[in-house]
């Protein structure tokens, strides 16, 4: 017979491997490659590409403007 009459069971601390969170089976954060070099490029490409799209929105803005402009004075 068991000394534990009444007893809470101990709390789940994972696989005994984590931080202690008390969360089961989490191990710490997961390492989706930031920091290496493909995150790094991926990170350059993606401001390249808002870059271009907002510089050639600006562009387009002044066109229209200077276009506006050359119509009013007819």
């Amino acid at each position: 017979m068991s000394d534990t009459h009444g007893a809470a069971p101990a709390p789940d601390t994972g696989s005994g491997t984590g931080t202690g969170t008390g969360t089961p089976g989490y191990d710490g954060p997961v390492d989706r490659g930031a920091g290496t070099e493909k995150y790094k490029e991926r990170g350059v490409v993606l401001r390249v590409l808002v870059y271009v799209i907002a510089g050639h929105l600006f562009a387009g803005f002044l066109w229209l403007l200077f276009y506006v402009g050359t119509r009013s004075h007819g």
